[in-house]
């Protein structure tokens, strides 16, 4: 049966929205894809300013921005399929939504109302994903995973270099992930103090020195140091890694090489951590899947290379349509798998109790 789906994602380093339509093909529990169109919705000042200040706002103020975002999305999705002629060939909706605030164990919170968006398009609409599994005890992240087994099953680990870095490996039969470290969006703000949007193929972090002090006290951080299953809030790069940075007294150039240094010595430690006491701690290969808007960073992907020399892992960036929407993807999959009533989430990656059907679902008039 193929499945008509649309996912949308926004990641925490605001750099825009991105909308895939995906057809998905299940047979025999094998799993394809297509995808036919695709497109990123860079944000607004306005979202920009309304997103990156949610965090702060007092609690009816959030919710309505919570509805209004839903709205906005639904507005942004209906467009979308105007544009690329999709009307009356999408069946369902998966809406990752903006993440605001999460706490693994206790709560998790997505901004975009799942009701809003299903209001606007007139389609089923899937959303709240990581909620039940915070619900029993789970980091609620990463999710990625449970797409990363079901439509690349060629591959033993998949890097994520998004505002959060995060890592897959799937060693001894069994799937291991959790979030590295920040990633794009320090660097992303580092770049800002030149006025820059972002460090264009990594130009300026090639031209800086790497500070030694500063490394060891990047890498010195205690989350670096917890076991799996783990992960981060935003906040930890904007209120703990960034400030450290910035305080340093550095030059830019010199803070982007830091950082990239810091993030691959993260990725290779990671690498290391996972093999840890399976049969394949000694076993060195593999291929590794680099996908994210960091793939595109050729001075971070270069270091990741040199710190995973040693293990002589093959590491690959996908092809730009895959690097650019894989997470959109994975949300529409993620959204099917509710639809069918098949759970939507690896416990061996978040830590809960079990795994889970995620997702609230909206039905739409349609």
């Amino acid at each position: 049966m193929v499945y008509r789906v649309i996912g949308l994602m926004s990641g925490s380093s605001l750099d825009g929205l991105d909308i895939a339509y995906v057809e998905l093909e299940e047979s025999g529990g094998k799993w394809t894809f297509t995808i036919p169109a695709a497109a990123c919705r860079p944000y607004p000042e306005e979202w920009l300013q309304r997103l990156g200040g949610a965090s702060r706002l007092h609690a009816l103020d959030y919710q309505l921005l919570h509805a209004d975002y839903g709205h906005w999305l639904g507005k942004e999705t209906v467009q979308f399929m105007e544009e690329m002629g999709l009307q009356y060939k999408v069946g369902l909706i998966s809406s990752h939504g903006h993440t605001s605030f999460h706490v693994p164990g206790r709560m998790t919170a997505q901004l975009g109302d799942g009701a809003s968006i299903a209001a606007e398009t007139g389609l089923p609409v899937v959303c709240d994903l990581r909620a039940a599994d915070v619900a029993l005890g789970g980091q609620g992240a990463p999710i990625v995973p449970m797409g990363e087994k079901l439509l690349w099953p060629t591959y033993s680990n998949f890097l994520n270099i998004g505002g959060i870095a995060n890592i897959t490996g799937h060693l001894s039969g069994r799937y291991i992930a959790f979030d590295v470290c920040p990633a794009n969006r320090v660097l992303n703000m580092l770049a800002g103090l030149k006025g820059m949007a972002y460090d264009e193929d990594g130009k300026l972090a090639a031209s800086g020195m790497v500070n030694a002090a500063l490394l060891d006290r990047l890498n010195g951080l205690g989350y670096y140091g917890k076991e799996y299953p783990k992960s981060l809030a935003n906040e930890f790069g904007t209120d703990t890694v960034y400030p450290m940075i910035r305080d340093a007294g550095l030059s830019v150039e010199d803070s982007l090489a830091t950082m990239v240094a810091h993030i691959a010595r993260q990725v290779g430690l990671a690498v290391i951590r996972m093999r840890k006491g399976t049969e394949n701690s000694i076993e060195p290969g593999g291929r590794m899947l680099v996908t994210g808007g960091g793939a595109f960073h050729s001075t971070l992907v270069g270091r990741i290379r040199q710190e995973l020399s040693s293990l002589s892992m093959e590491v690959e960036v996908a092809e730009p349509l895959i690097v650019n929407y894989k997470e959109a993807v994975v949300m529409a999959l993620l959204g099917v798998l509710r639809w069918r009533e098949e759970e939507t989430v690896l416990a061996s990656v978040t830590g809960a109790i079990r795994g889970s059907i995620g997702g609230a679902l909206w039905m739409g008039s349609h």
